[in-house]
Formats: C-alpha cells, sequence, structure tokens
C-alpha cells in the first residue's frame, strides 16, 4: 500500500492495482445457457504452454493473444459485447464509483489454535509446563464420544475468499493502466482479483504534488505546535 493526498489535505491509504484490459473470450445467454454471463481473459501466456482443449475454447482470439488467467462475470442483462472485444477499466469503472473488491487472502499454511483463532492458550503451572498453545479440552467423555462439528481446531489458515465492501475509487491511470483504490484488500502480491461496482459517489481529486501536501500537513502540525506552546507560555508568565 501507499497513500495519498486528496484536495482538502487529507491523507488516505491507498491500493494500486493493474487493471490491465481485459479479452472476452465466451458469451453466455439466458436462452441458450440459462443466465448471462460473460467470460474474460487476463494477462498474457506463452502458446506453447496451453493444451489443445483450451486451444479450441480459445481460437477465434489466440491470433491476437494467448490470456493467463480466465474469470467468468454474472450479468444482469444480455451482454452487448462480441467475443474477442476488449474490455478497459475506464469503460466500467469511474473515479469516485463505490466497488466491492474479491479475493482469497493470503495463505498462512498450518497453524495451531492461537494463530488460527486467537485461543489463549493454558497455563505453565501445576505441571502443564507444556501446554502453553494447546487447545485444552475438545469435548465429552463416552458420551457423545466424538467431537462435535464445527470446533475450533489446528488446521490451514488463510487462503480463503474474502471480500472487502465499500471501497472508493480515487484515481485511473489509463496511460501506467493503473487503478487507485482507497483502502486495503485481500490476497498477496501478483494475485487476481474481483472488482464489482456497487454505486457511483463523488470525490473530489487527488492533489498533483504529493510532496507539496505532504509539506504543507507537516507546516500546518508545526504551526499549531507553536501556537500552543506560545500559549503556554503565557498562561506561565501570567501566573
Amino acid at each position: 500500500m501507499t497513500q495519498a493526498w486528496d484536495k482538502n489535505g487529507i491523507r488516505l491509504p491507498v491500493t494500486v492495482l493493474s487493471a490491465s484490459p481485459c479479452t472476452v473470450t465466451q458469451i453466455k445467454t439466458k436462452t441458450k445457457d440459462g443466465y448471462s454471463a460473460i467470460q474474460l481473459g487476463f494477462s498474457q501466456k506463452n502458446p506453447k504452454n496451453i493444451n489443445k482443449s483450451l486451444k479450441g475454447h480459445l481460437k477465434s482470439i489466440l491470433k491476437n493473444q494467448t490470456p493467463r488467467y480466465l474469470r467468468e462475470v454474472k450479468l444482469f442483462s444480455e451482454p452487448q459485447v462480441k467475443v474477442g472485444d476488449t474490455i478497459n477499466i475506464s469503460d466500467v469503472l469511474k473515479v469516485g464509483d463505490i466497488i466491492n473488491v474479491n479475493g482469497l487472502t493470503k495463505g498462512r499454511g498450518f497453524a495451531g489454535v492461537i494463530k488460527r483463532w486467537g485461543f489463549k492458550g493454558g497455563p505453565r503451572t501445576h505441571g502443564q509446563s507444556d501446554r502453553q498453545r494447546a487447545p485444552g479440552s475438545i469435548g465429552q467423555g463416552t458420551d457423545p464420544g466424538r467431537v462435535h462439528k464445527g470446533k475450533k481446531m489446528p488446521g490451514r489458515y488463510g487462503y480463503t475468499p474474502f471480500t472487502v465492501k465499500n471501497l472508493k475509487i480515487i484515481k485511473i491511470d489509463s496511460k501506467t493502466q493503473k487503478l487507485w483504490i482507497k483502502g486495503p484488500i485481500p490476497g498477496s502480491y501478483n494475485q487476481v482479483i474481483k472488482i464489482t461496482k456497487i454505486k457511483e459517489g463523488k470525490f473530489p481529486g487527488l492533489l498533483n504534488n504529493q510532496s507539496d501536501a505532504k509539506s504543507d500537513t507537516q507546516k500546518k502540525s508545526a504551526s499549531k505546535i507553536q501556537e500552543t506552546t506560545k500559549l503556554k507560555t503565557k498562561e506561565n508568565n501570567q501566573s
């Protein structure tokens, strides 16, 4: 993540995403498939690494590009695009829009109950010096004689679908194909995410020179500190 300042001088947490154009690889309609959707291809892949079944699926666009990732996006109405068309980020989103970002959280491997669920752990006293990070009792005895479903226990932690809602787009750079979003998003670097537009919104815009904005905020904070010190000295002199 990085940071930016809007025209009101407010500092914003920013996540910068790569928003390269997507290619339409398949169209689904209600009459044929039962629902409306389009399949989008993103990024590039070496053609020699594509198997025969995928080559047959992408035969209409294989001459121009070979997408690395394929994702399906459901639509509320019949699609107005054709196979092979290119969709840019500026065709769907604009500055100020409110969006939801869906992706897979960071995978942390096999983890214990303290890291995975926030358990407190056991005491070190009374002969339990090796039970600090143990889960403790996990059920009853003879009746029912099993562990109930849904019990919080050690296991794989992370790499699960998660959605961050009500994020705002603050900048769209068409030259570098970058999308600036206010706030954090799920997942690690080099991971594909899904952006869903919720509604339109307003944004005052960003300052052109971020270093000037940072210096201005530092000057304002310094002036406030000087004013408070002057007031304190005046109070001490009066007393």
